[in-house]
This record gives C-alpha cells, sequence and structure tokens, in this order.
C-alpha cells in the first residue's frame, strides 16, 4: 500500500438532514454515510472536499489519519461554552494549533505530522469514538485537553523551565484524556507528572443539587424541560452552567522544568522496573528450560542406544523437520555425556554419524553447528 488516508466526522448536536446527506454523497460515493457520521478511506486518491468546511457546515468532530505521519483532530464548540480568551493562553507557542471562527462556533484544529511517520502505524477507524468525550469535556469548562497541549511544547523545550503549568495539574486522568495523549504520542512519563496533581471540581449532588434546582424560577425550569424533550443536544450543558459548580480546591501550580526533572525521574524508575520485568521472565524462562531439559535426559537414560537408531531414521527422511528432530536429540545427549562423562563415547558415534551422512550437505550444516556450540560451551 503506497498511502492510505483516513477520514471520519461527526454530528453530535445536530443530525444530518436528507439534504445534508444527499451533499455529501455527491462528494464521495464510497463514504459511510448516516444522519450522525461520514467516514471514508483512501488508499490512492483523497477526500474531494475540505474538511475545515464539513466542519462550519455539518459536523462537530473530525479525525483524520495518514499513514506518512499526519494525525488530525478538529472539534467545534459553540462561542457561548467556550472562548478564544479562554483556550490561547494554553496553547502558547504551539503552531500545528489553529483556533478559528465560522459563525457562533469555534473550531479548533490540531493538526501534527511527525516526520517519517510512526512505528506503530494503524488506520484510525477505532479512534474517534474514545477522543469523542473531550467536546463534552471542553463544553463543561474543562481545559484539560489543552494543558495537554501545552505538554508538547514543554517536551519540546519550547517553554523555559521556569513558566508555570497554565492549570493546576491532569488530575483524574480520563480515558479520553489519555486516548488523546496516545493519539497524537505525547511523552507517556511527562503526562504521568502532570497527572500526579489535579484540580478537583467537586461536583453537587444530593441535597445541595436539589437546592439549586428548586431556586432556578418556574419559567426557565419549563424552557430547559422543553429543550430536553426537543432532543437539544446542550441543554445539559447549558442547564450545569446555570446551576454552577462548588469552588475547585486549589493546588500550588508547577513550573515546567519541575515535570521535566519529575518527567525523567517516572521514565528512569519506569526502565528499571521494565528491566527488572525482563529479568525475572528470562529467569522463569530458564527455569522451565532447565526443568524439561531434565525430563528429557531422564527419557533418553531410560531409552539407551535405541535413541541412535530413532536418530538415524530421522535423518533419512531428508528433510527440515526431520533433522530439527535428529539435531534436538543430539544436542540432549550431548548435554547428557558432558554430565556423565561419557563424552568420548559420544563424540564416536557422532563421528560415525557424520561419516554415513556426509553426502547430506544441508544436514552437516546443522551437526557443524552442534559441534562448534559444544566447543564454546567447553572453552
Amino acid at each position: 500500500m503506497s498511502e492510505y488516508q483516513y477520514y471520519e466526522f461527526l454530528a453530535i448536536d445536530r443530525p444530518l438532514d436528507r439534504a445534508a446527506q444527499d451533499a455529501l454523497r455527491s462528494i464521495s460515493s464510497r463514504a459511510r454515510i448516516t444522519a450522525t457520521s461520514f467516514a471514508n478511506h483512501y488508499e490512492w486518491g483523497e477526500l474531494k472536499g475540505d474538511p475545515g468546511k464539513f466542519m462550519e457546515r455539518w459536523f462537530d468532530l473530525h479525525l483524520y489519519v495518514a499513514n506518512w505521519g499526519t494525525r488530525r483532530l478538529m472539534i467545534r464548540v459553540p462561542k457561548r461554552f467556550v472562548s478564544r480568551a479562554d483556550i490561547e493562553p494554553l496553547l502558547g507557542e504551539i503552531d500545528w494549533v489553529k483556533v478559528s471562527t465560522a459563525n457562533d462556533n469555534l473550531i479548533i484544529d490540531i493538526c501534527h505530522q511527525e516526520e517519517g511517520g510512526y512505528d506503530d502505524w494503524e488506520d484510525g477507524s477505532s479512534r474517534l469514538a474514545g477522543l469523542a468525550p473531550l467536546r463534552s469535556d471542553v463544553l463543561s469548562g474543562d481545559l484539560r485537553l489543552f494543558y495537554l497541549l501545552w505538554l508538547t511544547a514543554v517536551e519540546n523545550e519550547l517553554v523555559p523551565d521556569e513558566e508555570v503549568e497554565p492549570l493546576q495539574g491532569l488530575a483524574p486522568l480520563t480515558g479520553p484524556l489519555e486516548a488523546f495523549a496516545e493519539f497524537f504520542y505525547i511523552d507517556r512519563d511527562l503526562v504521568e507528572a502532570a497527572a500526579e496533581q489535579g484540580q478537583a471540581h467537586p461536583q453537587l449532588t444530593g441535597d445541595a443539587l436539589r437546592k439549586r434546582l428548586a431556586a432556578i424560577p418556574d419559567h426557565e425550569k419549563v424552557e430547559f424541560l422543553m429543550r430536553i424533550v426537543e432532543g437539544d443536544a446542550l441543554a445539559g450543558v447549558d442547564l450545569k452552567g446555570r446551576l454552577g459548580r462548588t469552588s475547585p480546591r486549589t493546588a500550588h501550580r508547577r513550573t515546567a522544568g519541575t515535570l521535566r526533572i519529575r518527567a525523567e525521574e517516572i521514565r528512569r524508575a519506569r526502565e528499571r522496573a521494565d528491566a527488572e520485568r525482563r529479568a525475572a521472565e528470562r529467569r522463569r524462562e530458564a527455569a522451565a528450560a532447565e526443568k524439561a531439559l531434565r525430563v528429557r535426559l531422564k527419557a533418553l537414560k531410560q531409552r539407551g542406544a535405541t535413541v541412535w537408531d530413532e536418530i538415524g531414521a530421522e535423518i533419512e527422511r531428508r528433510n527440515a523437520a526431520g533433522y530439527e528432530v535428529a539435531m534436538g536429540l543430539l544436542s540432549d545427549l550431548q548435554v547428557l555425556a558432558r554430565e556423565e562423562g561419557s563424552e568420548q563415547e559420544f563424540n564416536r558415534r557422532l563421528g560415525a554419524l557424520r561419516t554415513r551422512h556426509e553426502k547430506k550437505g544441508k544436514f552437516i550444516e546443522r551437526l557443524n553447528k552442534l559441534r562448534r556450540g559444544g566447543e564454546e560451551e567447553a572453552g
């Protein structure tokens, strides 16, 4: 496959009517189009339309993946919920994120190009569902998505050590935030460092929530209920904003330099733990191999000289499978001979075997490796 591009769009607040679906179908005859989505992939060519225009007219979310290293996520949000003044301070030196205005909406365009592509490239077809909740979070005032983008500037040394983090950390790190960090390959140790602290927003519950709801004037309650019944997807967001939240608990804000140092500590601890796990796995594998060897050697002793007849029969099959079985038996016999001090007898039989089958080139090649291995181990 010389190239691969995947496009997916989601309409959340307002489903696509028939006219919109027909317009999209005229652009792509192959795309999967529903009342809430548009998805297609291209192995040759590309989408015959501008994704930015799609977002302005029809959609709230867009994901794009190309196998040469481009990843893109676009989010459309109503301006009454999110302002540029809230977002732009968190973006700072990041030149691969653009915020534009389209009528009553803001469109946040996150597009990153990894030179040379990604080592673990995937087609992207299962990604957008995991990222979609981020839009609801942003509408509710959770700007940690943009904190993650700020972390990319920290990672790339675009932020001085003394600069203070724009929010009081990432905690609690949610599944969608983790999916975003993974999608854009944000340094996982830096993300973990940032998530060690957070600015919690306790939600109103129980009696406190009932009191706030009861305090809303009746005519406003009716309006909210009407919007919910009519299917207004943003009614819940508006209601939460009307209710407000309790004051968040505050925490000390860290500097970029502090986060870098902590991320390095986490990286080293992770690498040590990984090395310890690998060493433990090697020990388990070695123990299992030794146990299996003991079982095989015991069986060989019980079978006695008949094993050499079996080896000869396997060699006479003149194929790779037969040679493999024969060499396995010879290798075990070599170990057994070394342990029992009968190497002279083993070498005599091996020499005779070599002479008998000297015209079988592939087998002799394997036999030479067995001999070199034995000499190296003895040395």
